[in-house]
């Protein structure tokens, strides 16, 4: 069954459009800095003269700034609303994207990331706000998926455009080319955006320092929801993230022995079946709830075997067909993890979605960065033995289905109870 309307739920319609494209427009940019050093791993490792590990403390450092930040930026955006933290995070990630293009050594770039990570910690949480605010809750999955649908078209600009730019205008102008995108998304975001449709003013929520904080952080965390959609995130979203963000293109060139052109427009296959399973998972969960956790943990498990058997493939070097059917499979992990809002959406009242968002958007890049680092550091140790080194994968995915497994029927019996509070309330609604 779709979500039932609920009572006032936003109208939605042409004008929350315009005001959530403003907004995702934003995290769209931010998914093209984020995603620019996936297809630059190989001139920064010349650039600054790093090894394996030290090119992962890259990504590892600005998913960490990202996951730390998460639970802060859900907080502000419960308390300040969107357009703030939306505005401040164009301004820190657009900064950071300036800084790298100009950085001339390994420290300055690690701090231009870090600042970039801020900056990009701020956009996401914040669209699925407005998202919320803007749209009826039946509407909630679909725009959720749309929101990730754009994202990935953002780490498509990168593998196709800022590739291209790479290695034609060079470093600096690419870096410093793309900024400017940063600076336009701002405007339009401090002249168009608004927190909420007129007369949908949230109810004010008393603020008391330390303790409304952590009242804030505690309440989210007692929902099983809540927990249960961090776990989703974590163990959905990695394998793709990795791959995408750092490691796929150095193992499709140096294990695989493709040239860089093949290996990037596989990277946009994984893109492109990203955006095409967005929007089928979010038309499933939109009309039938029940199938948020079939889904997920299909996807868990086709990206398990198909992972499996391109590293274990006889030789070492998988064929064409399997290669383009992992990177198929891995473009379906980003649309599963963002059902894990929808685990978090029900389970919580609006003055603390941002912070139960917060939380499960932690998952999946702390799962990340934990990954990045290993396979950073076991490349090195093993002479570049991505059999061995992506192999961690298997690891957390273990342990993020027993965690699923685990608090799947409390999360139902939870929703049940929630369900039936709502119907209760809408009754005694007065006309």
């Amino acid at each position: 069954m779709s979500a039932p309307a609920l009572p006032g739920d936003p109208p939605g319609g042409r004008r929350a459009a315009l005001v959530w494209g403003v907004g995702v427009s934003v995290y769209f940019v931010a998914v093209i800095f984020r995603t620019s050093l996936g297809v630059a791993g190989l001139d920064a490792v010349d650039r600054f003269g790093v090894s394996a590990s030290a090119l992962s403390t890259f990504s590892i450092l600005q998913l960490l700034v990202y996951a730390g930040m998460q639970i802060p930026v859900g907080l502000m955006v419960d308390r300040l609303g969107t357009k703030k933290v939306l505005a401040l995070g164009a301004v820190l990630f657009t900064a950071g994207q300036l800084g790298f293009a100009f950085s001339s050594s390994y420290g300055m770039a690690l701090a231009s990331r870090a600042l970039l990570g801020c900056g990009d910690a701020m956009t996401f949480i914040s669209v699925l706000r407005l998202g919320s605010r803007w749209f009826p809750a039946r509407r909630g999955p679909l725009i959720a998926q749309l929101a990730g649908l754009i994202g990935m078209a953002g780490n498509l600009v990168s593998t196709v455009i800022i590739a291209r730019l790479l290695h034609g205008v060079g470093w600096t102008a690419t870096f410093a080319g793309s900024a400017v995108a940063g600076a336009f998304v701002l405007v339009l975001t401090l002249l168009f955006l608004k927190d909420h449709p007129e007369g949908q003013e949230p109810v004010p929520v008393p603020h008391a320092g330390a303790a409304f904080v952590r009242r804030q952080i505690a309440a989210a965390w007692r929902e099983p929801g809540t927990r249960l959609g961090m776990w989703v995130h974590f163990t959905t979203q990695f394998p793709a993230m990795v791959f995408l963000l750092l490691w796929g293109l150095p193992f499709l060139v140096e294990a695989q022995g493709l040239s860089q052109a093949v290996a990037g427009e596989l990277l946009t296959l994984v893109v492109l079946s990203n955006m095409v399973v967005g929007l089928v998972y979010g038309q499933i969960v939109a009309r039938h709830h029940g199938a948020r956790l079939p889904l997920a943990l299909g996807t868990i498990a086709v990206t398990a075997v198909f992972w499996g058997a391109t590293i274990a493939y006889p030789g070492g070097r998988a064929p064409m067909w399997l290669l383009i059917t992992l990177c198929t499979v891995l473009g379906a992990c980003g649309p599963a993890s963002v059902i894990g809002f929808d685990f978090a959406r029900p389970a919580n009242p609006p003055e603390r979605q941002g912070t139960a968002s917060g939380i499960v958007n932690m998952g999946g890049f702390i799962a990340s960065m934990t990954t990045l680092l290993a396979v950073g550091v076991l490349l090195d140790a093993t002479g570049d033995d991505y059999r061995i080194a992506f192999s961690t994968v298997f690891v957390l995915e273990a342990l993020g289905v027993v965690q699923i497994l685990r608090l799947r029927a409390r999360t139902a019996r939870r929703e049940r109870d929630h369900l039936v509070a709502s119907r209760v309330e809408t009754v005694h609604v007065p006309a």
